[in-house]
């Protein structure tokens, strides 16, 4: 007997700050194209972790976005990457942090998850185990763009900075996707360049399960973006899916951990979230947010949400 087939849906973001009217088609058109790359492996019958894989690795090559090429530097002028992707099947997660000079971390936190008995690789390790599978390594410069080459050397004159008043006020975001298959399985995917004049070996959310990250095939399958020590503090992620489990809507459940986060930890972010039953959300306590998402039809559907005048501002949902 072949199994239950279900509607096959995904949803991706681009970071959840005070997006620049100049700059809201790029991020439009990037969600847009990962959201895409995304639906067509579910659409062809393809798995919830290979579309979040795939949609996150075409956000990581646009320079448009905080992740992979166009990431912002630390505060010795390099570029350290964190990512993470999780099965809501057998809640296997692989991660890694501040790694150098790879263009797709994500592929490397699958790898964790699948060749390693690991789940978070950090630094010179995870750099010798994708050495190890032959990944590709480029030089720091192919990352940066001329603007975050001149961002940071604009914070590097401040004697004291503060990153966490950057998402309501300044650049580019996280990036994230998550997925659910025909086949009723769930994935989430996160990746990062992290916050702009980092200390040296600083980790945010993204690479932590249950706080910028988490799927479970019972629940749903979340990815998170903004401040990571907030969304840390918190366990974002996690705490979206627990108010889930008490009965609440999906767009209700985001909102109602964004706005805990905010109240509890003066926290700033966003995330999204897809559920078994093929219904969607969306929130975000930040200026703007930047989405897209595919359901029925393969029809994808981008923008940028304004809070909170925005329909979206309250969350979104997308039935089978």
């Amino acid at each position: 007997m072949s199994k239950k087939k279900f509607q096959p849906v995904i949803v991706v973001h681009g970071g959840a700050w005070d997006i620049p009217k100049s700059v809201w088609q790029a991020h439009i058109d990037g969600c847009r194209a990962g959201c895409s790359a995304g639906i067509k492996i579910l659409q062809s019958g393809g798995s919830a972790l290979d579309a979040v894989e795939t949609a996150v690795r075409k956000l990581e090559a646009d320079p448009t976005f905080d992740a992979g090429c166009g990431s912002f530097l630390n505060e010795n002028g390099e570029v350290e990457l964190d990512a993470s992707i999780m099965d809501g099947k057998n809640l296997k997660a692989g991660a890694v942090a501040a790694v150098r000079r790879l263009l797709h971390p994500v592929s490397l936190a699958r790898k964790i998850m699948e060749e390693t008995e690991h789940l978070l690789l950090v630094g010179a390790g995870a750099e010798k185990f994708a050495r190890k599978l032959g990944m590709h390594f480029c030089k720091t410069e192919s990352l940066l763009t001329g603007r975050e080459l001149a961002f940071w050397k604009k914070l590097k004159k401040k004697r004291e900075f503060d990153a966490k008043p950057l998402f309501s006020g300044h650049p580019k975001g996280t990036v994230g996707a998550v997925a659910l298959d025909s086949y009723g399985n769930l994935a989430a995917a996160t990746s990062t360049g992290g916050t702009p004049r980092k200390m040296a070996g600083r980790v945010g959310d993204t690479p932590i399960i249950g706080a910028g990250t988490y799927a479970d095939n019972t629940l749903g399958a979340v990815s998170c973006t903004g401040w990571g020590e907030g969304i840390m503090r918190i366990g974002l992620a996690k705490r979206v899916l627990n108010y889930l489990e008490k009965g609440l809507s999906p767009s209700t459940a985001v909102k109602n951990a964004i706005e805990e986060m905010r109240k509890r930890v003066d926290g700033y972010g966003g995330a999204i979230l897809v559920t078994p039953q093929c219904k969607i959300g969306l929130y975000h306590n930040t200026p703007k947010m930047a989405y897209a998402y595919s359901g029925k039809n393969e029809e994808v559907k981008a923008g940028i949400d304004l809070t909170p005048s925005a329909t979206l501002g309250t969350g979104l949902t997308l039935s089978s």
